[in-house]
């Protein structure tokens, strides 16, 4: 664990420097070839950062963190767009954060959105609590039960993340954020879960990298009742592409495809479920307790089909639980935890 905490440090420290240099760069070369060039070998630097470590956990936010979200802002900024541009300049205090953390600030013009209440979190960490104790019975449970208790254990866990490096930016440069999640479980369409509840900050960069410009070309080529549909593919795809790199720097399996083909099926459904809308123009509508049960359990289907078993195939859950107890000792350097007192329930 030692190794690996060194590690972190050299990888963020690099990516801190990193983006001091581009800061520099956005202020002093314009939009054009030049900006390219100046940009382009960090974009290469921050996708190959990740493979570093051996740790899953810090593979896999260094992943998302660096190698997806913070390449495409990055790339964003190349043309002076997204949330990195900014006249007057954003100063160093802001750009580093907002560049390197899956964050969004709100702007003036939004209507605020209330942060959650403590009661909301003490429940999910009380439901995260219970998932782990369940674990320790896994032999006695289906193996679908299992599967749905990772489900919703990796929702827990990455709102409770994306949530806590939330909280430590607001009170470190004083702005308004926007939420990572909208209550996904409340969502009564494909569209309504991908687009307005689920993982809003990867939806948030993928709109202006992807979708937008997509749906731009689409629309020239004469497809402007249906360009949302080859946008909405291309956007599916490139999530696919980046969840298997996450995978892949988890795991370091071969990639098998899986990944991919879960957002393109789910690229594909959202695409019929757009078509149907608009051929029905909304004479068709479910009660909202019907399609929020289709829409929830659909996504839960197809993630037990294309989604987990590269998870189970890397054995994640196993090696999640013991770097968590190798922490617990490294941290407590062995004086109030003993290795007897604490248990893998996975094991």
């Amino acid at each position: 664990m030692e190794g690996e905490i060194n590690n972190l440090i050299l990888v963020w420290s690099i990516v801190f420097a990193s983006l001091f240099y581009i800061h520099k760069v956005a202020q002093i070369i314009p939009t054009g070839n030049s900006r390219i060039i100046a940009i382009f070998p960090v974009i290469i630097l921050f996708l190959l950062l990740p493979l570093n470590f051996t740790s899953i956990h810090f593979a896999g936010i260094t992943s998302f963190f660096i190698s997806w979200l913070s390449t495409f802002k990055l790339m964003l900024l190349t043309f002076n767009q997204g949330p990195l541009s900014s006249h007057p300049p954003i100063p160093l205090s802001l750009f580093i954060p907002l560049a390197c953390f899956p964050i969004k600030i709100q702007q003036p013009s939004q209507t605020k959105k209330p942060h959650k209440s403590p009661l909301n979190h003490v429940i999910k960490i009380t439901i995260l609590a219970l998932l782990i104790r369940v674990y320790a019975y896994k032999a006695h449970i289906h193996p679908h039960i299992i599967l749905l208790c990772y489900s919703l254990h990796m929702y827990l866990m990455l709102e409770m993340i994306l949530s806590l490096f939330a909280a430590v930016v607001r009170a470190l440069v004083r702005v308004e954020l926007e939420p990572h999640f909208n209550e996904p479980y409340l969502a009564t369409s494909l569209q309504d879960f991908w687009g307005r509840r689920w993982n809003l900050m990867v939806s948030n960069i993928l709109h202006p990298t992807v979708y937008r410009p997509v749906r731009s070309v689409a629309g020239r080529l004469g497809l402007s009742r249906w360009a949302a549909i080859p946008a909405v593919l291309a956007t599916f795809l490139v999530s696919g592409l980046m969840h298997e790199l996450i995978f892949y720097n988890i795991g370091r399996l071969r990639p098998s495809g899986e990944m991919i083909g879960f957002f393109l099926l789910h690229g594909v459904s959202l695409s019929v479920e757009i078509v149907v809308k608009k051929l029905c123009e909304g004479r068709l509508r479910l009660p909202r307790i019907v399609s929020g049960v289709l829409t929830l359990g659909y996504v839960i289907y197809t993630s037990f089909w294309l989604f987990f078993p590269p998870f189970l195939r890397a054995k994640s859950d196993l090696k999640s639980c013991r770097e968590s107890l190798a922490f617990i000792e490294f941290v407590r350097n062995h004086r109030l935890v003993e290795p007897s007192e604490v248990s893998c329930p996975f094991l």
